[in-house]
């Protein structure tokens, strides 16, 4: 595992990290870390690595943009001081542009998407000892639907800043491909964008594998 033990991941997103998480910080008692994939990660870290005493900690924030990541980064990353930064972003980003396509004020296009993204990972690189980037995704097999087709753009910028500051990049669009083979998407996510168990699972799964720990 890739992870040093003692070590303090702190996981930062919109609602997919949220789930109900603690209030203001995301880690400690009676589910704290909340219900999504996080709390896969912190419960599998501890039961196959439990000398190592990760920390985990939740920071998602239903509704966020990357825009909003940069409002909120100094108290709910700079301040916490991890060691390890996952950051997962992308999707209010883009269901903005369909759910509410008229309020373009609030939609953030590719190019905000990017120059936020790089920044933020360039600036806070240094003080980690590393970083992780995942893609966002839309549970939707059919690569030329729209807003699949707008996701995977944004995917392929998560990817391009993952290279240029030296980030873990995991793809969780394709960590779904095998799963929609066999199951519908409203099977995972009602929504298409919000998972269930089996969704949260999915994703923990493609993390636990990219750190190290084979699942």
């Amino acid at each position: 595992m890739i992870f040093a033990p003692k070590s303090k991941l702190v996981m930062i997103g919109d609602s997919i990290t949220d789930c109900e998480r603690a209030r203001p910080i995301g880690e400690g008692l009676f589910g704290a870390v909340g219900r999504s994939y996080v709390s896969f990660i912190e419960g599998f870290l501890t039961a196959i690595h439990p000398a190592h005493a990760i920390r985990v900690v939740n920071m998602g924030n239903s509704g966020d943009t990357v825009l909003n990541l940069q409002a909120r980064w100094q108290t709910d990353v700079v301040d916490l001081k991890p060691d390890w930064l996952s950051i997962m972003i992308g999707v209010n980003d883009v269901w903005r542009q369909f759910d509410l396509p008229r309020q373009t004020e609030i939609h953030v296009g590719l190019n905000a998407y990017e120059k936020t993204l790089l920044s933020l990972a360039t600036k806070t690189r240094p003080q980690l000892q590393g970083l992780i980037i995942m893609a966002p995704f839309y549970l939707e097999p059919n690569r030329e639907d729209p807003m699949r087709a707008r996701m995977d753009e944004y995917g392929a910028i998560a990817r391009s800043v993952a290279q240029k500051t030296d980030a873990l990049f995991i793809d969780t669009q394709a960590a779904f491909e095998p799963v929609l083979a066999h199951m519908h998407a409203n099977a995972i996510a009602w929504d298409r964008v919000h998972p269930n168990l089996t969704g949260h699972a999915v994703i923990a799964r493609a993390f636990l594998n990219a750190i190290g720990v084979p699942m």
